[in-house]
């Protein structure tokens, strides 16, 4: 297995053109400018990997390996490729190395568990809704829910329009909004700049805007790569919020990413229950990703959860004290 660099990482995705967002060089990028250290890997040309390491105290690290690229499944289970990937994590000096498969739930070959065990933490939303753009924009429409079909025209009846935008201060000042109305997360106004000046320019990201006279009520930031794209980041604010904006926004998402060649659209993020779950309790429950289920199910994609993540240890008692931090963190 050979390290390689930034520019060969990219030309390796080249001849695996729909490897996950997560395994973009330019995702690596990203996080190299907030704290995580890429490394890039390559066997015999045809296995590839990029894992991103995190610093912790005493010269200590973790591993993450984000939904490994196209070429990687085949050979997994390969004693020559983790015997690599240790010698890089003990170059790192990793307590564990944790993978989330670019893989649906139970499509994960047995076989990896004995190289790795399942891990009770996903990084990413394990669950999610994927919308297929293969067929026609007039059946995907068919197929939504009636009100968010309704709530498309209605936006576009009351003057609502949807654009390509730069403005990313203004975009965080929206997800700042959001943020706090929804009570989730904001990363900086640099992480969303950077984000967009990596992806933009080669034509995997666009940011848009849905506006009411040139005022902007809502936006979003999609990725693409190969047949697929994600809905990532999304706000919007509490102005003309009767209009309903948003839907008619992510309709010309999805018309966005089918133009660019994809072929489905992942919701990125729902609450990680059943279908009969969450058709209960959606109605009632605000709390975490519950509202924004209420909004996605409208759009009648297919309910979809990825293949658990799994953990390969390298310091069992620390990763013991890791699980037991993180435990204390679901009970707060």
């Amino acid at each position: 297995m050979t390290q390689v660099s930034l520019a060969d990482w990219k030309k390796y995705l080249v001849k695996h053109p729909n490897a996950h967002l997560l395994q973009m060089g330019e995702w690596g990028e990203l996080k190299l400018a907030f704290g995580w250290n890429p490394v890039r890997l390559i066997i015999d040309d045809e296995t590839g990997v990029q894992i991103l390491f995190r610093r912790l105290p005493f010269g200590l690290a973790v591993g993450y390996m984000p939904k490994p690229a196209v070429g990687f499944q085949q050979s997994a289970v390969n004693d020559k490729f983790w015997r690599e990937v240790d010698s890089i994590c003990a170059q790192h000096r990793a307590v564990f190395l944790k993978m989330e498969p670019d893989l649906w739930d139970n499509q994960a070959p047995d076989a990896w568990h004995a190289n790795l065990r399942a891990s009770p933490h996903n990084i990413q939303p394990p669950r999610t809704i994927v919308i297929d753009l293969r067929r026609g924009e007039e059946e995907i429409l068919a197929r939504m829910k009636q009100k968010c079909r309704y709530n498309i025209r209605l936006a576009e009846k009351k003057g609502v329009t949807v654009r390509a935008w730069t403005d990313i201060p203004a975009f965080h000042a929206m997800l700042r909004v959001t943020g706090g109305r929804d009570g989730f997360g904001v990363h900086s106004p640099e992480y969303y700049r950077r984000a967009y000046a990596l992806f933009h320019p080669v034509g995997a990201c666009e940011l848009l805007v849905a506006e009411y006279e040139g005022q902007p009520l809502a936006s979003l930031m999609v990725f693409t790569n190969g047949n697929r794209a994600w809905y990532v980041y999304g706000a919007s604010n509490d102005q003309e919020r009767n209009r309903m904006p948003t839907y008619l926004l992510q309709w010309e998402a999805m018309r966005w990413a089918k133009a660019h060649g994809c072929e489905e659209y992942d919701l990125w993020g729902v609450p990680d229950e059943s279908q009969e779950a969450l058709e209960a309790g959606f109605e009632t429950r605000h709390d975490g990703l519950w509202g924004v289920y209420r909004f996605k199910r409208g759009f009648d994609g297919e309910l979809k959860r990825a293949a658990q993540a799994l953990d390969r240890v390298y310091s069992p008692w620390l990763y013991q004290l890791y699980l037991w931090r993180m435990a204390g963190r679901e009970a707060g």
